[in-house]
């Protein structure tokens, strides 16, 4: 299996790494035999949340290459931030190339073996395919399409990949969540859950919902987004985007380590809609003192309309879901990004909910069907946490909350966060580079992923 190649960027060239016009460092003993990471025009933040862990495995030198701008300019800022902080600072070395050529000069120098990408959207697939057919393996941000042309590639790709023996993986943060990783686990034991039902389009046997907020804060201070984040031409719809992640759970839970095929996908209903931001918001999350060129397209009168929210409804494998993705402008004071997931089994629901009365942190309820026998339910629901889910999870306790509800009480050490959980998906993915151990239903699911998306693209856009 080859090594992993990721590329990082050079904050104070003068301070650490080498300029895009001097020779590429020697390997020094102690990167010697490690994965090395070239990261290919990060414009997204997701980018440099890969590099705020080191790994063992992973060469420090990191490569990056870029056009000139604003983009490059805070990713490293971002990692020189990850590199000077007081508590475990990092210590990548940034190598950075910035030219107009940047991918071009990615594949004739390619220093690294794994390319790590997040920024526009609709470049990702080109550069996927590019860094496929050079030899280079893809750590790739969501998503890795965003129409159904890209889709068609991607598909190319993936058995291109197989026939390298390459890895093209995307990073699936929202499966390393606590609440989503438990309810998974309930939805699996038959005494607690019984089976999940069929649902229907009113009532979806499973319904993922996510709220999102275009200012937020990120390692502590306000996040820039690049302009073109707000052209759903370059970074997607809500459909397409978020709903990857969506679509990624739904599958991940209700049909837990199945190898799932396209056919198993019928769209019933998707749709999108808009957010308008004032040129007053814009600035406050770009900088920016107007909108640009490219966005024109998108003004209603004073106002920015992006079509940035989508809801799927669709059947999968017999089982109706529901993906919901809303974006606002700013969250209240003292929240951020909230997730609504409901599972609606034959003995009673898992439901994950974020909103005021959770203190906008998730929590998972059970909660029991009226026709469920309610001395052997909580029986059967005590012994499922006491056994299988304290075996992986200690602490985790058993609250009642009435006659038919109960919910778990999650020790502070599983509730990591969304930056966090970069760091596992990371260690999971070089954990199947170096043993070449990915589960069979991993790509086969990637696929129906995007899939699914590109499909519901496609129905929101013809209706």
């Amino acid at each position: 299996m080859k090594y992993l190649a990721v590329i990082y960027s050079l904050f104070f060239v003068a301070c650490i790494g080498k300029s895009e016009n001097k020779e590429t460092p020697k390997e020094s003993d102690n990167n010697k035999g490690k994965i090395t990471l070239m990261t290919l025009n990060p414009g997204h933040f997701h980018a440099a949340l890969v590099q705020k862990s080191m790994y063992k495995q992973v060469n420090n030198n990191v490569y990056v290459y870029a056009p000139k701008g604003p983009d490059i300019k805070d990713h490293l800022a971002r990692i020189e931030g990850f590199n000077t902080r007081e508590e475990n600072p990092t210590q990548w070395v940034e190598n950075v190339y910035e030219g107009n050529d940047y991918l071009q000069k990615m594949m004739s120098e390619k220093p690294g073996n794994v390319m790590v990408v997040s920024g526009k959207n609709n470049k990702k697939i080109e550069y996927i395919k590019a860094a496929i057919d050079a030899g280079i393996h893809v750590y790739a941000d969501k998503p890795m399409v965003i129409n159904p042309e890209g889709f068609k590639v991607l598909e190319n790709i993936f058995k291109t990949a197989a026939e390298k023996g390459l890895l093209v993986y995307d990073i699936m943060t929202e499966r390393f969540e606590i609440t989503t990783i438990l309810q998974r686990e309930l939805s699996m034991n038959t005494s607690v859950f019984g089976t999940l039902v069929d649902g229907t389009p009113e009532k979806p046997a499973i319904t993922k919902e996510s709220v999102h907020h275009f200012f937020k804060y990120v390692s502590g201070k306000p996040l820039k987004r690049p302009d073109w984040f707000f052209d759903t031409k370059q970074r997607g719809e809500g459909l397409n985007d978020v709903s990857t992640h969506l679509v990624d759970l739904v599958q991940w839970e209700a049909f837990p380590n199945v190898i799932l095929k396209k056919s198993d996908i019928k769209i019933i209903n998707a749709k999108h809609w808009t957010t308008s931001l004032s040129k007053k918001m814009f600035k406050k999350v770009t900088g920016a003192d107007k909108f640009p060129d490219f966005l024109k397209k998108d003004l209603d009168g004073e106002l920015l309309s992006i079509n940035c929210n989508g809801s799927i409804i669709y059947k999968i494998k017999g089982k109706i879901a529901k993906t919901s993705v809303i974006w606002n402008f700013q969250a209240p004071e003292g929240t951020g990004d909230t997730h609504y997931s409901i599972m609606r089994g034959t003995k009673c629901d898992l439901i994950i909910k974020q909103g005021a009365e959770e203190n906008y942190k998730p929590k998972l309820y059970i909660k029991m069907n009226a026709n469920e026998d309610e001395s052997k339910f909580e029986e059967n629901l005590k012994t499922a946490i006491s056994t299988t889910i304290n075996q992986k999870y200690s602490g985790v306790k058993l609250e009642r909350l009435d006659n038919k509800t109960w919910f778990l009480d999650i020790p502070q050490e599983y509730k990591i966060g969304h930056e966090q959980h970069f760091e596992q998906v990371t260690t999971n993915f070089l954990k199947y580079l170096k043993e070449d151990n990915m589960p069979a239903w991993e790509i086969p699911n990637m696929i129906v992923k995007y899939y699914t998306t590109s499909e519901a693209f496609k129905f929101a856009n013809k209706n």
